[in-house]
């Protein structure tokens, strides 16, 4: 069984440096306006263009296609997911969808694909890619997709509707996942602009500073390059739920980052909250949880950067990750009391983002 497989959670130097920069990052350009970009549902205006001088979507291009020629490392992606979404689950969805479509694109693309297409998502600057896996049925499979795919002429024809789409009214580039006509769950890369194609931005409950879109497509046309030769759902679908549980693993971080100096300074019966075994126990178990859950996720994310099995480890990490994350937020608006339900703090605005953890598949793809 995988269980019986080595994995080293030893970070590279590089990776040390490169968390050290997104922490950087994260403390300077996330954590302060997280909570403005929530209130006005919409990311800052120069974000998107300060996350690129990150390099996150270049990293692992090869240099003759304009990257930086890194490794392409599952492991990595983790630890930048966990940091930033340290700072803000939202914000970091926004600025790692291009990366995904990039990491789709080396996985699963030929070599006449990955020339043709990621160049024009390494050009320095920010551009908007995201993932369309996500549909409106309640209990979505997505080995089950009503969004269709047909062959027509020497290309495809894609028909149906895609919901939570990151950047689905802005993005160059769509890695949509569709139905394949006789064959299955398939992945083609759409342009922005391709007729037939209209997108609708949706608010939701959570997620609100991150342009989540409903995007239709009515026999949309797109050529047979388009469609990504090696693609294999299980892998997306595994690397999509390490990176969505890496975000609930920092944005729990922060929960109890900021949950612990509240109930050591709240004054209550004539001392802190703390002394209480009720508030002490309720930290504890916070921080028990949230070391259980990075654990399950780095292990995963190590197995797969080694190239070894991971399925069975990236489906518990999911699945823990999905559970705890709601208690701990949960458990981090009651801490602060009737101050954690209104927004003077961020308990509440955490609380409704990790709501996504358990829903939201192909948000961040590792």
């Amino acid at each position: 069984m995988s269980t019986d497989l080595p994995f080293d959670l030893t970070l590279t130097d590089e990776q040390a440096m490169t968390r050290d920069s997104v922490q950087r990052f994260v403390a300077r350009h996330i954590a302060p306006v997280a909570r403005s970009a929530d209130d006005q549902a919409e990311a800052p205006a120069d974000f998107f263009s300060l996350s690129a001088e990150l390099g996150l979507a270049l990293m692992p291009v090869p240099e003759g296609l304009g990257g930086a020629g890194q490794p392409r490392d599952p492991m990595s992606g983790v630890l930048t997911a966990e940091d930033l979404g340290r700072g803000d689950i939202s914000l970091a969805i926004g600025a790692m969808s291009p990366v995904s479509v990039v990491n789709s694109l080396l996985d699963f693309g030929s070599d006449e694909q990955q020339a043709l297409f990621l160049p024009r998502l390494v050009t320095g600057d920010f551009v908007a890619a995201g993932v369309a896996l996500m549909e409106g049925q309640a209990l979505f499979d997505p080995a089950q997709l009503r969004c269709k795919a047909a062959r027509a002429g020497e290309g495809y024809c894609l028909s149906g509707e895609k919901r939570m789409v990151p950047f689905g009214v802005t993005a160059e580039l769509l890695l949509v996942i569709a139905d394949l006509e006789g064959e299955g769950p398939a992945a083609f890369v759409v342009e922005r602009g391709a007729a037939g194609m209209s997108a609708q931005r949706q608010s939701y409950m959570g997620l609100r500073s991150l342009e989540l879109a409903t995007v239709s497509f009515n026999n949309v046309e797109v050529e047979a390059i388009n469609r990504l030769e090696n693609f294999d759902l299980e892998r997306l679908l595994d690397l999509s739920r390490l990176g969505m549980a890496a975000l609930a693993v920092g944005c729990c971080q922060a929960v109890l980052d900021y949950s612990i100096p509240f109930v050591k300074e709240r004054q209550a019966f004539g001392e802190p909250i703390a002394r209480r075994q009720s508030v002490a126990f309720m930290v504890a178990n916070i921080g028990i949880e949230l070391e259980g859950m990075r654990l399950l996720v780095w292990k995963a994310a190590s197995l797969a950067s080694q190239g070894k099995p991971f399925h069975r480890e990236a489906y518990l990490a999911r699945i823990l990750c999905a559970e705890k994350a709601m208690e701990i937020g949960t458990n981090g608006v009651q801490l602060f009391g009737g101050a954690g339900f209104i927004r003077d703090y961020p308990l509440e605005m955490w609380y409704r983002n990790l709501r996504a953890i358990g829903v939201f598949e192909g948000g961040v793809i590792v």
